[in-house]
């Protein structure tokens, strides 16, 4: 079977090496001639474990290779898979579709036998049937369908998400396109894998129904932390007992700075207004993302509260910029919100992230760029986890401790231990937690 996948971004290229690593052959396009002169040398443009390592083997094996020529990549294609951004419009909110429709045209005229033209981006209720329209009108004599099929990959753990997926959903109409999905996604159903076949509808609603319930779940306990401050309870304690009941799940109850990442800010607010559009608006979900927004805010303020209510003329040292580990992925992060918010409180920020720095330096302004987590911390007054990479979490104190100019440590992700940590002699301020600095505010 021979593939098409037309973008290569995040998901993109992940959906095509792990296409190619089931033994499919699969060419990448992508109009960005430098990016695709890069991945043929093997270089990657983003950050995700294990990545580099299976396109390198795959592109050596034949299976997979990268070019500029859509319709030469179309023309040879059973399936040709449109993996182009979605982000969320100015003004309203809404996803910009203009490259998934941009693509559905050059698709069309490319076409040369039956395809299944597939939607791998994450897109709006109807857009499967408004590309249908597309390359039909583009194309009297195309003999094709058009397929949804979601991609639901974690950053930082993307390829055993592909490779070991929780379901495999397909919006399909015909079962011409149906057995063509099923004998393309025929190793996961060999290993068990749950495959939903539904309408495209289902499936494009499916993906943001999803994604819009983890937010949710993330912002719930969110508020019940800012609760648990408030009346002494220890919100890990309660998110364990919630989690043990199997009807609620204990993933995505870990209290932090708010959530964000390329995929819950935009299709949560794309969700919003498919759903005000439809007369049939989301409550739960607008409320969603307007606390989260002003959660990010928030997190700014708790790091000043610990500075005594100003950081004027101080310096903060900030460790994690990405919006989760392992990803270099800075979209939404809410360091992007408290970075410049303590800026603008007049602090100093001295920055380290692990793998995120040269997507901040685009972002973030006037910041002091660190080599290492204690470069960061040297002649600060205050300490602030953002991220929880693995690298912060045993950090050496005593070192800690004498490269500040005081103990103090703002603990958003709550990676240390309020006992050990008030112990070792530090003025520490977590999430929820009862010895939080914040209970009485």
């Amino acid at each position: 079977m021979h593939i098409a996948m037309i973008g290569t971004g995040y998901v993109g290229l992940v959906s095509g090496a792990c296409f190619s690593e089931f033994g499919v052959d699969v060419v990448c396009v992508d109009k960005d001639a430098d990016k695709i002169e890069r991945l043929r040398k093997g270089e990657i443009p983003i950050y995700e474990p294990g990545l580099e390592k299976m396109v390198q083997a795959n592109a050596e094996a034949g299976r997979l290779s990268f070019t500029t020529d859509l319709k030469e990549a179309v023309a040879k294609a059973d399936a040709v898979f449109i993996a182009v951004g979605t982000p969320s419009r100015r003004g309203d909110g809404h996803a910009d579709l203009s490259y998934v429709f941009a693509a559905a045209e050059e698709i069309a005229a490319a076409l040369d036998g039956y395809t299944a033209v597939v939607t791998k981006s994450t897109v709006p209720v109807g857009t499967g049937r408004e590309v249908e329209t597309i390359i039909r009108n583009t194309r009297k004599d195309a003999d094709f369908d058009v397929v949804s099929n979601p991609e639901f990959l974690r950053e930082g753990s993307a390829i055993n998400d592909f490779m070991r997926p929780d379901r495999v959903v397909i919006g399909a109409e015909t079962d011409r396109a149906r057995d063509l999905m099923r004998h393309l996604y025929n190793p996961l159903y060999l290993i068990e894998t749950p495959i939903l076949f539904t309408r495209r509808e289902t499936a494009e609603l499916i993906k943001y129904a999803a994604n819009a319930f983890l937010a949710t779940k993330i912002t719930y306990i969110n508020e019940i932390a800012d609760l648990c401050e408030k009346v002494g309870a220890d919100v890990h304690d309660v998110a364990r007992g919630m989690g043990l009941d199997g009807r609620i799940g204990r993933k995505f109850l870990h209290p932090g700075p708010g959530y964000g990442g390329s995929c819950f800010p935009k299709d949560t607010l794309a969700l919003v207004r498919t759903a005000q559009e439809a007369k049939t608006p989301l409550g739960i979900v607008e409320h969603v993302v307007a606390s989260n927004d002003a959660r990010k805010q928030h997190m700014a303020e708790r790091i000043i509260a610990a500075c005594g209510g100003s950081v004027k003329g101080r310096t903060v040292a900030v460790l994690g910029l990405t919006f989760k580990p392992n990803t270099d992925d800075m979209r939404d992060s809410p360091s992007l919100a408290i970075v410049p918010a303590l800026q603008v409180a007049g602090a100093t920020v001295r920055a380290f992230d692990p793998e995120g720095m040269e997507e901040a330096k685009e972002l973030l302004d006037d910041v002091v760029w660190c080599k290492d987590a204690y470069e960061a911390m040297k002649d600060a007054h205050v300490l602030a986890i953002i991220t929880e990479w693995n690298e912060f979490r045993a950090l050496d104190l005593e070192r800690v401790k004498s490269l500040l100019q005081e103990p103090v440590l703002v603990d958003l992700r709550n990676i240390y231990d309020p006992g050990e940590m008030k112990a070792a002699g530090f003025t520490y301020s977590s999430i929820g937690r009862p010895d939080s600095a914040f209970g009485d505010d």
